[in-house]
């Protein structure tokens, strides 16, 4: 991935006063690390926004505060508005590089399986991302999974059969089941569960006519 370079100013509006800040096209955020004291800061929103695209949170950023000396970071979290999606806060955490941190990478599953292209089975992912801890320099956007290996259905991909890349230690156990692929559902389960369904409609439907008749007679009692 290319150097990434986050430029931000130093902030001063704190609290509701924020507010004519977003309306001026900047992003509210704050810088904090161990050891490091909590800086308040703003950053065009712009260039924010096609930088998280690029960084997600697992990529170091160089941020530059005005004058200052860059800092890597990275982004931690970001708030959007519930509506628009529109980014209202984010929070930049400055790493040391000699310093091992948690952080979730993102699987990318590649591949074709044959329990999926040849016996028409459903694939299924266990988990989406991996929690891992390493130092700040061995973090990657991704990790790659082939799922060339599920041939049948009871074939497992197991985090123990994951190839990580070095100095990535995850934080749960290699039994831990990554991928897999489900048998479809035969005609005769389909139609099984089909007349489960006709018969929960019905159902709903005698105890709302139910429920009707009910309402006509108490109010044929009250007239």
């Amino acid at each position: 991935m290319d150097h990434l370079l986050l430029p931000a100013h130093r902030r001063t509006s704190l609290g509701k006063i924020v507010d004519h800040i977003r309306r001026a096209r900047r992003v509210p955020a704050v810088v904090y690390g161990h050891g490091v004291e909590s800086r308040p800061l703003e950053i065009e929103a712009g260039v924010f926004s096609k930088l998280y695209k690029q960084a997600g949170s697992t990529s170091l950023v160089d941020l530059v505060v005005d004058d200052e000396k860059p800092v890597k970071v990275l982004i931690h979290d970001v708030q959007r508005h519930p509506t628009s999606q529109e980014i209202m806060h984010a929070d930049l955490y400055q790493v040391r590089m000699t310093e091992k941190i948690e952080a979730e990478i993102e699987l990318q599953f590649v591949g074709e399986s044959p329990a999926v292209k040849e016996s028409g089975g459903v694939f299924v992912r266990a988990l989406d991302k991996l929690k891992v801890s390493c130092l700040p320099g061995d973090l990657v956007p991704s990790i790659a999974i082939d799922i060339s290996t599920l041939k049948t259905f009871e074939d497992r991909i197991y985090l123990k059969d994951v190839k990580l890349p070095p100095g990535l230690t995850p934080l749960i156990g290699g039994d831990e089941v990554v991928a897999s692929v489900m048998q479809p559902r035969s005609e005769a389960e389909l139609e099984a569960l089909s007349g489960e369904v006709k018969e929960d409609v019905a159902t709903v439907e005698v105890e709302k006519k139910g429920k009707t008749d009910e309402e006509e007679v108490v109010e044929s009692t009250e007239s």
